[in-house]
């Protein structure tokens, strides 16, 4: 009877809807925990993401400020064309990432004043790089190697921003497996205590989150609640 229960409440989650991140780009960092380890509720899926991604800033401070957008859309202009040869695909948000191409930089990047310099103004964006070989330090070598590479163009300046983290395209996909990683846990929970006792779980219905796991690595789990409960 429990098992019964358990997996019809994993088959009807399976087809309620799913938040509107389907097919999105999700950077995950240290610093951007949905939640933190110990607030973690159920068990999850650990998988490799698909990008090493680190946030790379550029600064202008020509006393002109035509001359200093210039420059600055000028360098992110000379990034672009050199991200295929490299290796290194660039992209713009912050939670969720899409590409930035020559066609929508200047329009999707947004030149702000930089508060610690005068007469100067940054963008940022990010570089990423695949993560398919699961080589952690190949790949951070591979964006420090672009970032130095990068073209500057007048008195602009191309730096990395923050510590770099990974992405994972459309991590809705992986509800399914996140499910049947729970019924798996709730089956073997309903062992332990014996033919009286039933197990509940709840709160299937909540969207997909993520944290990161390791360098390479991120956790996908669905906070859900597991009871064991006497049979009737």
């Amino acid at each position: 009877m429990w098992r019964t229960k358990v997996l019809a409440i994993c088959a009807m989650a399976v087809l309620l809807p799913l938040p509107a991140l389907a097919q999105d780009e999700i950077v995950v960092t240290a610093s951007r925990r949905q939640e933190g380890p110990a607030q973690i509720a159920g068990i999850g899926i650990r998988r490799r993401a698909d990008f090493a991604v680190q946030r790379v800033t550029v600064y202008g401070d020509a006393r002109d400020k035509d001359a200093r957008r210039k420059e600055i859309l000028d360098t992110v202009r000379g990034v672009l064309q050199i991200g295929d040869k490299r290796g290194v695909q660039i992209a713009y948000g912050d939670g969720i990432i899409q590409p930035l191409t020559l066609a929508n930089f200047a329009d999707k990047l947004k030149l702000e004043d930089d508060d610690n310099r005068d007469d100067s103004q940054r963008v940022t964006f990010l570089i990423k790089t695949p993560l398919s070989d699961g080589n952690a330090l190949a790949a951070i070598d591979r964006l420090n190697g672009f970032i130095k590479a990068a073209p500057r163009v007048g008195r602009a300046v191309v730096e990395a921003a923050g510590e770099p983290g990974v992405s994972i395209v459309d991590p809705t996909q992986y509800r399914g497996p996140i499910l049947a990683a729970i019924a798996a846990d709730a089956t073997a929970a309903a062992k332990q205590f014996g033919p009286d006792y039933a197990v509940e779980v709840s709160d299937l219905a909540r969207p997909v989150q993520w944290v990161l796991a390791s360098p390479t690595e991120v956790l996908l789990y669905i906070a859900h609640d597991l009871k064991v409960v006497p049979k009737d």
